[in-house]
């Protein structure tokens, strides 16, 4: 079992140690867990794509609501994360408690209101969310049980990154890996064994995340986090204001990535269920290549969010290169494998020859600026953190966003099926570039406030 510290140690190690093993000591656990929550997502497109392909459609189709329910709890989780790391990096202890009170509460009501608006509303929601006559039953079945696990979900997630934030990644990894690899060994049992079908496949997901919830709680008081407690439920505005400032580049970037995969569902829509099942499981793909990268950019995350509290902020640009190098490498080379390989890795989800094929090429497509995504994601990620949140929220929003739901609409219209397959890349293209324009004001911004903080302890 890892060495539990308490927050003077925590703060000294976060504020002293040499960067790049601190970095790698806290990403090691976030990219596992990172890694295995992306690889049981597509182990429920894996397994529903032995029921056909209108049942991998709606896998594909109901992932905007997961999507959204993820939303609404990295809001709260990394609003309230974001905040607690600052606070303790300047041992502000009393406000951090209500922080993490107000952010896992908050997340818990949000998951009862989508639960209640989305059983209520289910026949025109799936219709929405761009079912097809062949995939809306399927759509339905899966999408109810879904809505039941929507209040835990959202809670677990702020529990996830709540320890995580605080340094205590390898208690974050425990909660999320379990779950998922529980999720894992589920899903054929209740698809197949139990003859469930897709609705075995929501089943599995809802049970897995309850356990990674019971499991998250727990973490908590073992590694002697900052304690939840409804007597610290704090509504004050300028807490409110902090927590909404840090998680509303998170609700941008998941929000508009759930309107985005309807609106990809929706242009693939009259190409058939082959299209759609394509897009689908391209996403899933490439989601899985940019999980190691979210999962290093969040062992990055805290020792941010510490040093800035503390003013270090020469250790928050060095910590922030180091990243940024390392991922591209890493991205060059999963660029290529993809590239190389694309046929094979849509094939593994799907047998259809013209799932393959439409398959094949939108992924290598997305090879060709893969490795665009280190220098987005890091900068985003800083930005976040530091409480930048007018900048962050630019560059959440721009890439499922600004430039890809554009791209999806008008593309198609000029090269048909080819503008679906190269949209991705085209928004990737042109966040990259705005990312720059962004990064060089935030670096001016940084020099001054490492400036003023030079003055102060002259004075």
């Amino acid at each position: 079992m890892a060495h539990t510290m308490s927050q003077d140690e925590k703060y000294k190690m976060m504020t002293e140690s040499p960067i790049p093993p601190l970095i790698g000591k806290l990403a090691v656990p976030t990219i596992i867990s990172m890694m295995i929550t992306s690889f049981y997502n597509m182990a429920d497109t894996f397994f529903v794509g032995r029921l056909g392909t209108s049942a991998t459609a709606a896998v594909g189709v109901v992932f905007p609501v997961m999507a959204v329910i993820q939303a609404l709890g990295f809001f709260c989780g990394h609003g309230s994360g974001n905040s607690i790391s600052r606070k303790l990096g300047s041992r502000e202890t009393k406000t951090a408690e209500q922080l993490a009170a107000t952010g896992f509460f908050g997340a818990l009501f949000l998951g009862i209101m989508v639960m209640v608006l989305g059983l209520i509303f289910i026949n025109p929601l799936s219709l929405i969310l761009g079912s097809t006559d062949t995939i809306f039953p399927y759509t339905k079945a899966y999408l109810r049980i879904i809505l039941i696990g929507a209040p835990y979900m959202t809670a677990q997630l702020v529990l996830n990154n709540q320890i995580r934030y605080q340094g205590n990644a390898f208690y974050a990894m425990i909660g999320i890996t379990t779950g998922a690899v529980l999720n894992i060994v589920l899903d054929p049992v209740f698809i197949f064994v139990l003859d469930m079908g897709i609705s075995g496949a929501a089943l599995a997901t809802v049970i897995s995340q309850l356990v990674s919830f019971i499991l998250l709680l727990c973490g908590i008081r073992v590694s002697k986090c900052i304690p939840i407690r409804p007597g610290n439920i704090c509504l004050r505005k300028n807490l409110l204001k902090e927590i909404a400032g840090g998680g509303l580049p998170s609700l941008f970037r998941q929000g508009l990535g759930s309107f985005a995969t309807m609106t990809l569902n929706i242009a693939a829509n009259p190409y058939g269920d082959a299209a759609i099942a394509a897009m689908s499981v391209v996403s899933r793909i490439a989601m899985f290549a940019n999980s190691a990268l979210i999962g290093f950019g969040q062992g990055f995350q805290p020792v941010c969010g510490f040093n800035y509290g503390a003013k270090k902020y020469r250790r928050v640009e060095q910590a922030f290169w180091f990243c940024v190098k390392i991922s591209a490498v890493v991205l060059l080379v999963l660029a290529i494998v993809g590239g190389v390989f694309s046929g094979t890795l849509v094939e593994i989800f799907r047998k259809d020859p013209e799932v393959i094929r439409i398959g094949t090429l939108a992924l290598r497509l997305q090879c060709l600026t893969f490795v665009l995504n280190g220098w987005i994601i890091m900068n985003n990620m800083m930005m976040q953190t530091m409480g930048k949140t007018a900048y962050a929220s630019v560059l959440a929003a721009s890439r499922q966003g600004l430039f890809f739901i554009p791209a999806l609409i008008i593309l198609p219209k000029v090269f048909g099926l080819l503008g679906i397959q190269m949209a991705q890349a085209v928004a990737d293209v042109f966040t990259f570039m705005i990312t720059t324009i962004i990064y060089r004001i935030v670096h001016k911004q940084l020099i001054e406030e490492e400036r003023l903080a030079e003055m102060d302890n002259g004075l």
